[in-house]
């Protein structure tokens, strides 16, 4: 009879057994589909990872779980990490689980926080750096697929709001292995060239992350920190969030949003540019009134110029007689003095005597002239500059300035109130060479034409 070397019990084979899967596998990945997913009062997860030819039991405790980043179920491809160990009551080996991701997604997301982090320390995430975006852009280059459902949803927006706007489509690939590349190539040609581009839109739909990981590339990210052109990015569904949105001037949560962050409608455009036009028409108006007051005003306290330059004459008139009637006096004056004095130097060389006293007296009337004949002067530039004046501010020169006096006819009443005719009228137009008859055809009101 033969004798085995040993006999295990079940206990010691099952526990030799652990040890070695322990000691061969203390960590490793495991790649499968959940099935059978249970969750049992005590919180931990229950499940088998499994494939087209096997399966193994596998359990996530509930203080493992903090670090997950979604709610599994059966049919989820996933990527664990755990160690083989060996149930000693039933007696199969089955994974405890240290980390759980979704397959494929875990690589990238880890990716994309590094990325994004480094990229914030660099500064390319400050709101000091990012550009401001024009208030009325005349052209607009957009950067996506010519083929998607984001251009059109972008453009039906866009020229709902606003019809006439310029907008240039750059072609590329927004997903694929060589889309990266086009992107940033497209973002570096459209600054290098003189194109008169104000705003780049870079745009495309929704899709998971890898559909939409050319947007997370760090050759696009530093491609939008260098334009020099503002760049709004609008990428994915609302929810969606990609390197290049933290880097753009502009973050829009879709497609149609960039169209409506980049210009108001266009109604309200013309509503805000119509209340501009009537303040400014008012202020003309008021600056038109305040100037004709003035004007009559002044012509109150200058009175009729041709009357004033009339009295001004006469005065000077009356000065040069006042003046001419005063050297006569005074002449006479000096001839009596010159005969007394002539009387009382007879017999004592009179004409020596006489011929000085003429001399002076010459010299005297000399003198006086000349001051008289200055004041004259004055007086005349005066009159003259005072005449220019007045010149100026009559109604004949308004006339000769392009203006007309509208007066009825046949009262010939003076009008300075459209509202006060009515169509048919009569009507004088005094130029400043000749006059106009004419008739009222329309009557123009602050609000538009009015009558026949």
């Amino acid at each position: 009879m033969f004798t085995p070397e040993k006999i295990y019990s079940v206990s010691e084979l099952t526990g030799e057994i652990k040890a070695l899967l322990e000691e061969e596998f203390p960590f490793i990945w495991v790649e499968g589909e959940i099935s059978n997913f249970r969750v049992p009062p005590s919180g931990h997860f229950y499940f088998s990872l499994k494939d087209q030819a096997s399966q193994v039991r596998a359990v996530f405790f509930r203080s493992g779980q903090g670090g997950l980043q979604f709610v599994p179920e059966d049919g989820l491809q996933v990527l664990c990490l755990g160690r083989v160990s060996v149930y000693n009551a039933r007696g199969e080996y089955q994974l405890i689980l240290e980390r759980m991701e979704l397959k494929g997604w875990g690589a990238l997301q880890l990716a994309f926080e590094r990325l994004k982090e480094r990229l914030q320390k660099e500064g390319l995430f400050e709101a000091a750096r990012k550009k401001k975006l024009p208030v009325l852009p005349r052209k607009v280059g957009v950067v996506t697929s010519p083929s998607g459902a984001a251009v059109r949803d972008f453009l039906r927006i866009l020229f709902r709001r606003f019809t006439n706007m310029h907008v240039c489509i750059f072609p590329v690939l927004v997903q694929g292995e060589t889309a990266s590349r086009e992107i940033a190539e497209t973002l570096e040609r459209i600054n290098g060239a003189d194109l008169g581009l104000e705003v780049i839109v870079l745009t495309r739909g929704g899709g998971s992350i890898e559909d939409l990981w050319a947007f997370n590339e760090e050759r696009v990210a530093r491609a939008i920190a260098a334009s020099a052109i503002p760049v709004i990015s609008a990428i994915g569904h609302e929810v969606d969030f990609t390197i290049a949105d933290f880097v753009a001037d502009l973050r829009a949560s879709t497609p149609s949003a960039a169209a409506e962050l980049l210009i108001r409608p266009q109604a309200e455009w013309q509503g805000e540019l119509e209340g501009l036009h009537d303040d400014l028409r008012q202020a003309l108006a008021r600056r038109l009134e305040r100037l004709r007051e003035q004007t009559l005003h002044l012509r109150r306290r200058l009175g009729d110029p041709r009357r004033r330059w009339v009295e001004m004459a006469l005065r000077l008139d009356d000065g040069a007689l006042r003046l001419r009637l005063a050297l006569d006096h005074n002449l006479r004056q000096k001839n009596n003095r010159l005969e007394i004095a002539r009387e009382r130097l007879r017999g004592r060389n009179p004409r020596e005597r006489l011929a000085g006293h003429r001399v002076r007296l010459t010299a005297l009337l000399g003198q006086l002239q000349d001051r008289m004949a200055g004041r004259v002067r004055e007086r005349h530039l005066g009159l003259e500059r005072l005449s220019r004046t007045l010149q100026a501010l009559s109604p004949g020169a308004v006339l000769a300035r392009g203006y007309a006096l509208a007066r009825t006819l046949p009262e010939l009443t003076i009008i300075r109130e459209a509202e006060r005719l009515s169509p048919g009228r009569s009507l004088r137009l005094e130029l400043a060479r000749g006059a106009l008859d004419c008739r009222v055809e329309k009557i123009w009101k602050e609000e538009g034409p009015s009558g026949g």
